[in-house]
């Protein structure tokens, strides 16, 4: 049962990114190239994590994501936001100093755990980006996270804090950005974000 559901959770990864994929190139979303930098580190240090602490074909459904993410990265150097501030920049640089402690820990749970809150530093350039400029994202994308990692916490077979966190954070933010994109919000010049 636990292989089908990490399949359904693999394919979810598909549904949401693909079309994703194709907005960027018809330029209906702008991604934050800095944060889908810090996400490419990050997803394979939490792939390998998640293997080396039992989750098994649980952790088929990162590595389904993982592919569509670097491939998003590289989109969003070309067709990406293009409006970077001096805090995107900060916490790209926090994300990414972030990277030395996970490279000199051997434990894989103390790293799920960097990696785990680096990736949420992340999110934080595309968080501002969404509440200025909601219409440069999509929710399909964000939505299918959620459920797709549901679907993951269901498919793991060991639960340990390596296997479930980052499930558990990305529910939240995932669900956090679907409601930003969806909210009707008209930005604010001003705005400090």
């Amino acid at each position: 049962m636990k292989f089908y559901i990490a399949i359904v959770a693999s394919l979810l990864a598909v549904v949401g990114n693909a079309p994703y994929l194709r907005d960027i190139i018809r330029k209906r979303v702008q991604p934050h190239p800095y944060t889908w930098l810090v996400w490419t580190i990050v997803s394979c240090i939490i792939f390998f994590g998640q293997i080396a602490k039992g989750a098994g074909i649980g952790a088929i459904p990162t590595a389904a994501s993982e592919i569509f993410t670097v491939i998003i990265f590289f989109f969003s150097l070309q067709y990406g936001f293009k409006t970077i501030r001096k805090v995107d920049t900060l916490f790209l640089v926090i994300a990414l100093l972030g990277i030395i402690p996970w490279i000199l820990t051997k434990d894989p749970t103390v790293s799920v755990i960097i990696a785990v809150s680096i990736d949420l530093i992340a999110f934080v350039p595309t968080i501002r980006k969404t509440w200025s400029h909601p219409e440069t994202e999509t929710p399909m994308l964000y939505s299918m996270n959620v459920l797709r990692h549901i679907l993951m916490l269901f498919s793991l077979q060991a639960y340990n804090l390596a296997t479930t966190l980052h499930s558990i954070a990305m529910i939240t933010t995932n669900s956090l950005m679907t409601v930003l994109i969806k909210r009707k919000h008209t930005p604010n010049e001003n705005t400090p974000l």
